[in-house]
């Protein structure tokens, strides 16, 4: 057993593992079995994949429309049954093709988490058009890039989203259409999307219909999820409608592969009820999350914002089984005051990734809730999930993400990326499989240097044991992971350098129990000038959205100490906060 789960109080039920691994992964991918495996090429690439994935969205789309009037979303007094967002999926998607969108067309969906975002998404995908779920946080010059980026033709936004962009709309010269949900009065060059479909409550009003005819092919073109680059310029990263069918059954994977090891049979697939608290613009909420829900039939309740204590009252009265998505979520919940004042009974499942966290947090689940923890690892750049750490697996081994699943391969190599490490040694993770997207939106240079073969150059350090199982140690590539959210050093230092006060700047993370950590500077003034720690929050709050702003903000007197190539030598730079 491992020390550190001995260190946070777990100990190995009598007769666990009732199964290896290897007599569990023969027995759940067997001929005929739910995780059968096939292989297939992928870009010139033997790849296994899932055979029973879904070929692509719309079949994912037409497998929801059988759930009927099962409920498919909550939000507030706003309650919508798979019946009625398919037909307007449907609605929508004619529409889309009325105003010329066609197949690898761009169209752009900023919005937060609300009923109309799976539509809209499921709409464009499902007619062949590429979707760009845009970060909801971004400031409108953010915005104003992914869509000018990406080249998106149409634009479906909520009336928050639409007042950050609409300034920006002479950048974007191919725009050719805004569909705003959730306003007033029609702001000016825009439609409003309730006039097309209805508000959700009138969903179900609308006629029923088919989906627009296309041929889609799994490995065509779905989804441009941008994520950060360490230039501080977003990238795109091009998914597949294979890249996100096949979290569907990735998901179910470690389920099925807990139980056959607790000694019991792999459940039948049941239909849950899910709060989402993560945002769908992110490739866990929707690609992970979104995916396996439309397929099964669950219930999605959305919040508005983020509160524990409306959480509380959510699961209670909804009967939630499931909630989670980042470190910050699991630990509000446990640690709230009025956390026993509510019947979280129904709680099977808190699942977790994108942040690093604690293992504590791990037993913490377990003995507040009675849920099974479930943890795992992915990247934009692998539309989430590769790897997943589930139940008792998971407790034996709290500071790991995991094992790949079946039809993931990973690897340890050197920095040079010259060979491979054996188990043990720490080196960069290099990942494969069908999840692993095409490459970067119009950037081949960027798409090369991290796509190889079929891998993904992950940039985070890791190592693997004998078993398989993946231990993050740290990220090579310059990143700060916040409550959920990348932040790229790089990004806010070069918006303090803009500063004239500043000379230098380097943005560090600093520990943070909820958060995983957060953005602190370090900064050097010019000589003669001065500014305050609140002028500069200020000054990035300005240009860049509000999670990538420092929380601290320190001063020195010299400039940064630099190794002898010229970098910043970040890891001196903590004492600053101690």
């Amino acid at each position: 057993m491992n020390d550190l789960a001995t260190a946070i109080g777990w100990t190995t039920p009598a007769g666990w593992p009732a199964m290896s691994r290897e007599d569990a992964t023969a027995r759940l991918t067997a001929p005929g079995q739910r995780f059968e495996m096939d292989r297939v090429d992928i870009r010139c690439v033997q790849t296994r994949v899932w055979k029973n994935a879904p070929p692509n969205l719309r079949a994912i789309a037409e497998a929801g429309r059988t759930h009927g009037e099962r409920l498919f979303t909550i939000y507030e007094d706003e309650r919508v049954t798979y019946d009625a967002w398919f037909r307007a999926v449907a609605r929508l998607a004619a529409e889309f093709r009325e105003r010329g969108v066609e197949k690898g067309d761009r169209v752009a969906l900023a919005m937060r988490n609300l009923p109309e975002w799976p539509v809209a998404f499921f709409a464009a995908t499902c007619i062949g058009a590429i979707c760009v779920p845009l970060n909801a946080w971004w400031t409108g010059p953010e915005l104003a890039f992914g869509l000018a980026n990406s080249g998106s033709r149409l634009l479906v936004c909520d009336a928050e989203r639409w007042e950050r962009i609409a300034e920006h709309r002479d950048e974007m010269p191919e725009l050719a259409t805004v569909f705003v949900s959730r306003c007033d009065a029609d702001p000016s060059g825009t439609e409003r999307l309730e006039d097309i479909i209805g508000a959700p409550g009138a969903f179900a009003d609308l006629p029923a219909a088919d989906l627009p005819e296309v041929d889609i092919a799994p490995d065509d073109e779905a989804t441009i999820f941008y994520t950060s680059g360490t230039t501080g310029e977003p990238k795109g990263a091009l998914g597949t409608h294979r890249n996100l069918s096949t979290n569907i059954l990735s998901g179910g994977w470690s389920i099925a592969m807990a139980a056959l090891r607790r000694g019991d049979e792999p459940p039948e697939p049941a239909q849950k009820v899910t709060l989402l608290v993560i945002p769908l613009f992110h490739v866990t909420a929707c690609s992970a999350g979104l995916m396996g829900a439309v397929v099964a039939g669950h219930t999605i309740v959305m919040m508005h914002k983020w509160d524990p204590v409306e959480a509380f009252g959510l699961i209670e009265r909804e009967g939630v089984n499931s909630t989670g998505g980042v470190p910050t979520i699991a630990w509000q919940l446990i640690e709230h005051p009025e956390r026993d004042k509510f019947d979280l009974s129904s709680l099977e499942t808190i699942s977790y990734g994108g942040a690093p966290a604690a293992p504590e947090l791990v037993r913490k689940i377990y003995e507040t809730f009675g849920a099974l923890p479930h943890n795992g690892w992915g990247m934009t750049e692998t539309m989430a999930t590769v790897t997943g750490n589930n139940s008792e697996d998971y407790l034996n081994r709290p500071e790991s993400c995991g094992p790949p699943v079946p039809v993931a391969d990973l690897k340890i190599m050197a920095e040079d990326g010259s060979q491979e490490l054996p188990a043990g040694e720490v080196g960069e993770l290099w990942a494969r499989g069908p999840m692993v997207v095409k490459g970067y939106w119009n950037r081949p240079e960027a798409s090369a240097e991290t796509f190889v073969d079929g891998w993904v150059r992950t940039g985070d350090l890791a190592k693997l044991d004998e078993d398989g199982f993946c231990y993050i140690v740290d990220r090579a590539k310059d990143m700060i992971i916040r409550g959920g959210e990348n932040i790229y050093s790089s990004e806010v230092e070069n918006v303090l350098y803009d500063h004239p006060a500043v000379t230098d700047a380097a943005l560090i993370g600093i520990p943070h129990k909820t958060l995983g950590e957060e953005p602190a500077a370090v900064v050097h003034l010019a000589p003669g000038m001065s500014a305050t720690e609140e002028e500069l929050r200020e000054w990035v709050a300005a240009r860049l959205a509000k999670f990538k702003v420092p929380v601290r903000i320190a001063f020195v007197k010299d400039t940064l100490p630099r190794n002898a190539n010229g970098k910043i030598l970040k890891r001196d730079l903590g004492t600053f906060f101690a």
